[in-house]
């Protein structure tokens, strides 16, 4: 059942006061904490039960759910400010985060999970002899799901993980061109390619493997998985998902779905389990494939762990992507669109813009301009249509990029604008600009998945490529010229999955995305991502 969105008065005469007072600009709130083991939640009916509960004797402007490791928590916000996910409940008091145990979903046993993928096995055999025409029936049909619940499930990714409401919105629409794409396309794509050769016939037919097991993180909730499951599955596959431990909500939403489109029940299927039993989802013999998007550590265990097990795998990793901007390039625009890639979703994107590579004659006009933009950006609550800006998904990386960005200026980096933590409730860092980076410092060797631009002013277009190379990543890159055939020839020699010119780095349905070097390997989307989980089959007849 749904959580309601607002904690019910009636239920403060049942509290007694335990601890202080919390004071905003907006509003005096006076806090009282119980806590006990397996108490009743009597505040929000059908949500489960909580160990920790909060009431407030005045209420703030709006209640916020947030998720961490399958607990969701109500965070008292006050005015545009938003709290965020406390990792360790404090059961001595509230101290600057306010918090409220709602529901938890606890983890599967090794048990129950074996038996899951046992039934996505056995539907996987009735599933890959499924027509396409029925296939796409329900692909469109989930994309319709998600259309005209698009307000809701984009309030719960910003609920969940702090992404601006239009963002939130902009995501579940995306989702649903993925669906209609893949629905239009799919048979086109996996039809049998004939061959000519000696045979009287030659033909290359894609099947389906068997499950594909996607490990999703939690800064697009709904897109990530998406872009994989919805080839996967219009190929023949079953799905099973472990998505991030603070965005339970959307992976309900992902099963919800495929449900209320009429996939068949084990087509797709969310598990709730920990990180130490994702080994054995990767093991299980009706496993084949495994595409995980998130961090280089987890990749390479993932990849060894498919590799062990001579399994498919699809990586999507970090990403420091360059955006260059040559001297013929229009500047004015390159700033405002540079500016709207690197702080889109705080800054929590592989593929947001993140290192500024600008040769010297037109260094100063960028930077001026890149600033009075950075200066317009709206930050505050998510929830509101206006915000550009909201707070990043979780403390630890407020925490992250804070420490990335001292350690940058302590080595003698320099911050034109920015460079702390905004004061008051919630996981917000300002919009920061930095320049003068060493070699050595963070900003230089690091992803920085924050609202963090690091600007970087070169002689020429051959220094501002080799500086764009200079990284252990290689997702995508931007670069700017007014010059079509230069910025072709150019981008023959920048190392990176993607080259865009004149305008920033995206995912689309149409074409193919992924990485180079520690930014991963493989593809999504296109016809050429529906194709990494298939057996490509030769068939010849004498």
């Amino acid at each position: 059942m749904p959580c309601p969105e607002t904690i019910a008065p009636p239920f403060i005469s049942q509290c007694q006061p335990k601890v202080g007072v919390g004071n905003s600009e907006s509003t005096l709130i006076v806090f009282t904490v119980i806590s006990s083991q397996n108490t009743e939640f009597p505040i929000i009916e059908g949500c489960g039960r909580g160990d920790t509960l909060i009431k407030a004797e005045s209420f703030p402007v709006q209640p916020v759910a947030v998720i961490v490791s399958f607990r969701i928590y109500l965070v008292l916000i006050f005015g545009e400010s938003v709290g965020c996910a406390i990792v360790e409940l404090n059961p001595d008091g509230v101290e600057d985060q306010l918090y409220v145990l709602l529901v938890e979903y606890p983890s599967i046993t090794d048990e129950t999970l074996f038996g899951k993928l046992e039934i996505a096995h056995n539907m996987f055999n009735v599933w890959r002899k499924t027509k396409f025409t029925k296939r796409s029936q329900l692909m469109n049909a989930a994309s319709a799901v998600l259309l005209e619940n698009k307000a809701k499930y984009g309030r719960i990714m910003t609920l969940e993980m702090g992404k601006p409401i239009t963002q939130s919105i902009a995501e579940v629409e995306k989702s649903a061109l993925c669906c209609r794409y893949y629905a239009e396309n799919a048979e086109q794509f996996l039809a049998a390619q004939p061959y000519k050769t000696d045979y009287s016939f030659s033909e290359v037919h894609y099947e389906p493997l068997g499950i594909v097991y996607a490990i999703m993180p939690w800064n697009f909730p709904l897109w990530q998985v998406f872009r994989c499951a919805t080839p996967a599955i219009m190929a023949g596959n079953a799905v099973v998902l472990k998505h991030a431990q603070n965005v339970p909500q959307s992976a309900l939403v992902m099963q919800e779905v495929f449900d209320k489109a009429g996939f068949p029940p084990w087509v797709f299927t969310n598990l709730f389990i920990e990180h130490e039993q994702s080994d054995k989802v990767i093991e299980h013999h009706g496993v084949m494939g495994v595409s995980l998007t998130g961090s280089e550590r987890a990749g390479g265990h993932v990849a060894s762990v498919a590799g062990k097990n001579i399994k498919r795998s699809v990586l999507e990793l970090g990403g420091s992507d360059p955006f260059i901007i040559l001297a013929d390039a229009d500047i004015e625009t390159a700033a405002k669109i540079g500016c709207d890639s690197r702080m889109r979703n705080s800054g929590q994107s592989c593929i947001s813009a993140k290192r500024f590579i600008v040769v010297k004659e037109v260094a100063d006009a960028f930077i001026e301009k890149y600033i009075v933009n950075v200066k317009n950006i709206k930050v505050g609550d998510p929830l509101l249509a206006e915000t550009f800006m909201g707070p990043l998904a979780r403390k630890d990386l407020v925490d992250t990029i804070e420490t990335q960005v001292s350690k940058t200026i302590a080595a003698g980096g320099k911050i034109l604008i920015g460079g702390k933590r905004i004061a008051g409730k919630g996981c917000y860092y300002e919009p920061t600009v930095i320049t003068d980076i060493p070699k050595d410092s963070p900003a230089y060797k690091e992803e920085l998945f924050g609202p963090v631009a690091s600007i970087f002013v070169v002689e020429n277009e051959n220094e501002a490529i080799a500086l764009a190379n200079d990284t252990s990543f290689g997702l995508g890159a931007s670069l700017w010229t007014k010059d079509r055939d230069k910025a072709l020839e150019l981008s023959k020699d920048i190392q990176s999955g993607s080259v865009y010119i004149n305008t920033f780095v995206k995912s689309d349905p149409r074409i193919p995305f992924g990485g180079i070097k520690k930014s991963g390997y493989g593809r999504e989307l296109s016809d050429i991502g529906i194709k990494e989980f298939v057996n490509i089959k030769t068939v010849c007849i004498a």
